[in-house]
C-alpha cells in the first residue's frame, strides 16, 4: 500500500515530523565525485592512513582475531570496555586534562565515532525548537544531528582567534530576548572544523566564564587537537572547567577513521542516560574496533605515529599555503592553521562558491563550499580546503585548477556581471547531479 503523495517519494506523507526539512549532505555526494583518480581532492577530511606501518597493524588485527577472537567478536557492553577507557584516559592526560580536572574512565562512554557523541547530546538535551548556540561556520556533522533532533541552531561569530565572546554574549541576549533559551554551546576550539582557527588562550577563559553566568552547557568537540605542527596546543575547555562541560573525541583522525570509536567524557550525573541512549541506538559499540584500538594503544608506538602524521600534515598545509599564495587570484583570502586539516578560504568579487563547484569538478578539482558549515544559508563566499589527504605535488596542482577556475569566473563576471543559471548547463547543477551521472563534465584538459 501507497501513501497519497505528490512527490516521487510514495511514503511522503508517513514520515515522522523530525524527517522534514532533511536534505542530502553535498559532502556526501562529493565524496562519490572526488574519489576519482582524475579529479584532485581538496574536499573530504581524510587523514592520510598510508602513513600508518599497516603491515604492524594488520599483525596486530592478526593476533588479535586468533588470540582474543572469542571475545573480541562478541556483544560488548554499553558504555564500551574499561581496558579501552583507561586508554583513553591516558590519552586525554596528554591534552591536559588529568590531576584535579582528570578523567576517570567511569565516566567515559565509548561511541561509533564522534558523530555518535553528538548525537547522543543532541538525543539527551535537544527537544523540537531548542536552541543551540555554535561557531559559525561549524561541522556539517554536528548541523546534521541537531536538525535531525528538530533544533534551531543560532551561529556565533568567529574571528582569526576563534569564537568572539562578545558575540556569544550577544547571541545568549537575543536568544533570552525572543523568549528562548539557548540549551549549550556546540565548539570545536582547536584547529576548527572548518576554519583550522584555533580558540586564544585568554578566549577560552573568557567563553567558560559567560556560559557559567548564563548556565549554559558546553560541548567541546575536539577531534584535531593532539594534531598540531607549531608547539603545543592550548588546554582544552574541559582541562580548565569540569562541571557543564562534555568533552568529545576520536580515534579517527589521530589513528584511523575505519574503526569508528570515539569518546564522551561527560559528567557523572549524565553518564549514565549517555549508555541507555547509546543502547537504545547500536546495543553496543562493536567490541572488535575496541580491541583494535585498545591493543594499538597498548602495544604499538602511538605517540611516534602522531609526530609522523604531524610533520606529514604540516608538509601539506605548507604546500597548500605557499600555492595559495602563489596562485589564487589577488583578493582571495585564507586561514593559517596551526594544525588540523582544514584550510578556510574567501573568493574574491562577490563569487559564490556552492555554484563554482560544477565548473571546478568540469577542471578535475573538488573542494567543499562553505554553504554547508551553516544553517542559515550563509558562506556562498568560502570554501573549505582539506590538506591532510593528497600528496604536495596534487595540492599545488589543485591549487592551479582551482585558480584557474577563479580566475575564469572573475573575467565572465567582469563582462557580464553575474552569471545566469544557464551559463551552465552544460555542467551538472549540483554535486548530486554528478554524482548521479557518474562523470564530471567535460572541457578541461587534464594536467
Amino acid at each position: 500500500m501507497t501513501g497519497s503523495g505528490t512527490t516521487l517519494d510514495d511514503y511522503t506523507d508517513r514520515y515522522a515530523q523530525r524527517v522534514r526539512g532533511m536534505t542530502a549532505s553535498e559532502i556526501r555526494a562529493l565524496f562519490a565525485v572526488a574519489s576519482r583518480p582524475e579529479v584532485v581532492s581538496l574536499a573530504g577530511g581524510a587523514p592520510y592512513v598510508s602513513a600508518l606501518p599497516l603491515d604492524a597493524v594488520g599483525e596486530m588485527l592478526g593476533r588479535l582475531a586468533i588470540d582474543h577472537g572469542a571475545t573480541s567478536l562478541q556483544y560488548g557492553i554499553g558504555q564500551g570496555t574499561l581496558a579501552l577507557r583507561e586508554r583513553i584516559c591516558e590519552v586525554m592526560a596528554l591534552s591536559g586534562i588529568g590531576g584535579e580536572l582528570g578523567a576517570s574512565p567511569e565516566d567515559v562512554v565509548v561511541t561509533v565515532g564522534g558523530q555518535q557523541a553528538i548525537d547522543l547530546l543532541a538525543r539527551l538535551f535537544l527537544d523540537p525548537g531548542d536552541v543551540v548556540l555554535a561557531e559559525g561556520p561549524t561541522y556539517v556533522g554536528a548541523l546534521g544531528a541537531f536538525q535531525a533532533a528538530q533544533a534551531r541552531v543560532v551561529h556565533v561569530t568567529m574571528d582569526d582567534d576563534g569564537l568572539v565572546p562578545e558575540a556569544l554574549e550577544a547571541a545568549i541576549a537575543a536568544v533570552a530576548a525572543a523568549g528562548h533559551r539557548a540549551k549549550f554551546l556546540y565548539t570545536i576550539p582547536t584547529y576548527q572544523n572548518p576554519t583550522g582557527v584555533t580558540l586564544t588562550e585568554p578566549r577560552r577563559e573568557r567563553v567558560l566564564d559567560i556560559c557559567e553566568r548564563a548556565g549554559l552547557l558546553v560541548v567541546e568537540d575536539d577531534p584535531y587537537g593532539q594534531l598540531g605542527f607549531e608547539g603545543e596546543a592550548p588546554a582544552p575547555l574541559r582541562a580548565r572547567r569540569r562541571d557543564g562541560v562534555f568533552y568529545l573525541s576520536t580515534f579517527s583522525k589521530t589513528f584511523a577513521p575505519g574503526f569508528r570509536v570515539g569518546w564522551v567524557l561527560a559528567p557523572h550525573a549524565v553518564r549514565e542516560k549517555l549508555v541507555i541512549a547509546s543502547e537504545a541506538q547500536i546495543l553496543c559499540p562493536s567490541a572488535f574496533a575496541q580491541a583494535a584500538v585498545t591493543a594499538y594503544l597498548s602495544s604499538m608506538p602511538w605517540r611516534e605515529q602522531l609526530k609522523t602524521y604531524r610533520e606529514i600534515y604540516r608538509d601539506r598545509r605548507d604546500a597548500l599555503l605557499d600555492a595559495l599564495a602563489a596562485q589564487m587570484p589577488e583578493g582571495t583570502r585564507w586561514t593559517r592553521p596551526g594544525g588540523g586539516l582544514f584550510v578556510w578560504a574567501t573568493l574574491p568579487g562577490g563569487l559564490d562558491a556552492k555554484a563554482m563547484v560544477p565548473r571546478a569538478l568540469g577542471a578535475r578539482v573538488a573542494y567543499v563550499p562553505g554553504t554547508g558549515f551553516y544553517a542559515n544559508g550563509a558562506g556562498t563566499a568560502n570554501l573549505r580546503l582539506n590538506f591532510s589527504f593528497s600528496a604536495p605535488d596534487r595540492i599545488r596542482e589543485g591549487v592551479r585548477r582551482l585558480a584557474g577556475v577563479v580566475e575564469q569566473e572573475l573575467a565572465m563576471r567582469s563582462v557580464f556581471g553575474e552569471l545566469p543559471a544557464s551559463a551552465s548547463r552544460d555542467a551538472p547543477a549540483s554535486l548530486l547531479d554528478v554524482a548521479e551521472t557518474g562523470v564530471p563534465p567535460t572541457g578541461s584538459e587534464e594536467a
